[in-house]
């Protein structure tokens, strides 16, 4: 059986921390920041970690990454 590709798409949007978690910028930064608070925007910057739920899918598909 071949080996399984890492997903392109994927690879852009998650990096993997020194620990080994994976990490993704959060949603709805985009546009609209004016209608949110500054509080809200503030906390959008940051990066957050990937659900456990998500976690052993997203790990098979840029299981080349490292």
């Amino acid at each position: 059986m071949p080996k399984q590709k890492t997903h392109s798409g994927l690879k852009k949007r998650i990096k993997i921390s020194g620990t080994g978690k994976l990490q993704r910028h959060q949603a709805y930064s985009g546009h609209l920041a004016a209608s949110k608070t500054t509080k809200q925007n503030r906390n959008i910057r940051k990066e957050t970690g990937v659900s456990k739920t998500d976690e052993k899918r997203i790990k098979s598909l840029i299981s080349n990454l490292r």
